[in-house]
Parts: C-alpha cells; sequence; structure tokens
C-alpha cells in the first residue's frame, strides 16, 4: 500500500507526537530523559528532521516532539510540514496531549484529555470518546508490535493495525551496521516498516503515493 508525502508524514511523526505507552517501565527509556534524532530522507534526499524526548516527571511522562519536512522541486519549496506535540502520561496511559501540525499551510489541531472513563479527543471533525487507557504510534516501545489498534496524536483517528515480521537485516546507525529485526506495521491508508536492534528503535520507513521512498534514520 502507497501512501501520499503528507499521509507517510503524518503516520511517521505520530512516532515523536506519541507519549511511550508503557514507556515508564520500558528498560530503553529506564533514564530519566531520552532523546532521539532522526534524519528525514525522500529517495535519498535529505528533506528534513524529527526530534523527540522523553522524561520521568515525578509519577508521569512527558514527551516533547518537533518535526520539520521541507521538498523542494527545482529551488520551489513544493511540500513544507511542521509539527509539534506535547503529551503527559500517567503509567501506561495516555492523560493528556496537544498536537499541531501545518502542511501547506493547512492546520490540524488535536487535544486529547483523560476522564474517569474515557479518553476525550477533540478535533476539527468533532469530539470522540476512546477507552480510558489506549495505544499510541509509540514505535519506541517494542510491545506496540502487538497491539490491534493505535491512535494517531496528529489526526486524532483510533486505527485499527496489523503487524507482520519481516525478517533480520542490517542497518546503519550513525555511522555503525547493526542487526535489526525489521517489523510492517499496516492501516487504512498507511503503511510503514520500522526497525529494532536489541529492543530499541532504531529506523522508519514508508513508501509514498508515486514510489517515493520516506526514511529516518538514527543519528
Amino acid at each position: 500500500m502507497m501512501v501520499s508525502i503528507k499521509r507517510a508524514g503524518a503516520a511517521i511523526v505520530a512516532a515523536c507526537a506519541v507519549a511511550a505507552s508503557s514507556v515508564a517501565s520500558s528498560p530503553a527509556l529506564s533514564e530519566p530523559g531520552q532523546q532521539w534524532h532522526f534524519r528525514v530522507l525522500l529517495d535519498g534526499q535529505d528533506v528534513g528532521w524529527h526530534r523527540y524526548v522523553v522524561r520521568a516527571v515525578d509519577d508521569h511522562t512527558e514527551v516533547e516532539s518537533r518535526a520539520q519536512f521541507d521538498v523542494r522541486v527545482l529551488f520551489v519549496n513544493a511540500y513544507r510540514y511542521r509539527h509539534e506535540a506535547r503529551e503527559r502520561w500517567r503509567g501506561l496511559c495516555l492523560e493528556d496531549l496537544e498536537s499541531r501540525t501545518v502542511t501547506n499551510g493547512t492546520v490540524e489541531e488535536v487535544d486529547a484529555v483523560a476522564t474517569e472513563t474515557a479518553l476525550v479527543v477533540a478535533r476539527r471533525a468533532g469530539e470522540t470518546r476512546l477507552p480510558r487507557c489506549v495505544m499510541s504510534f509509540a514505535y519506541w516501545d517494542p510491545r506496540i508490535l502487538q497491539a490491534e489498534r493505535l491512535l494517531n496524536p496528529q489526526t486524532g483517528e483510533w486505527l485499527p493495525v496489523r503487524v507482520e515480521a519481516r525478517g533480520t537485516e542490517r542497518v546503519t546507525v550513525d555511522g555503525h551496521a547493526l542487526a535489526a529485526t525489521r517489523h510492517r506495521i499496516s492501516a487504512p491508508q498507511l503503511q510503514i516498516d520500522v526497525w529494532y536492534a536489541d529492543g530499541r528503535w532504531v529506523g522508519l520507513e514508508a513508501e509514498t503515493r508515486g514510489g517515493r521512498l520516506l526514511r529516518y534514520e538514527l543519528q
């Protein structure tokens, strides 16, 4: 399944926009603060970056993320993408979310707040009440591979997903080759491949409409 650059970007930045559904207990994130910096390429050409920070604060976890893509055609900026999000989690459950995305001047905003019985998600299309504890596109937690539905914090959609193991491959992380397991996460109009090395998320890739390849490389 191929997706547009916009749809691929929406899915990929979901990785940084969401808080880890089980980040507080994940061994890879046991330190007080963790940071990731991904280089973003389209058909091998640099088009931007994706950075995020996960912090343990008292009895909850906070996530801040920013992403920026610029695709130029004949010296003209044909695609401009900006994304910012902040989330707060308590244990395994999302407590609140604020995200803002600007794609070629079009603005998307999502707010989510947990009540005693539900996660209330507000977006332009209206308000949705989801189960009290949901999992989102938290690629850094390998337990995401067991999920059947995931919340996209950019769009507010709660999507059914299917995960397939794709074997072991060699990937380059900051100039070093590592053995990593590959998995494919499929959802309506989305298909994302993710790589893990020793349980740590180290790469991501999506094919866009027209056969162009959008790739994240960990720096």
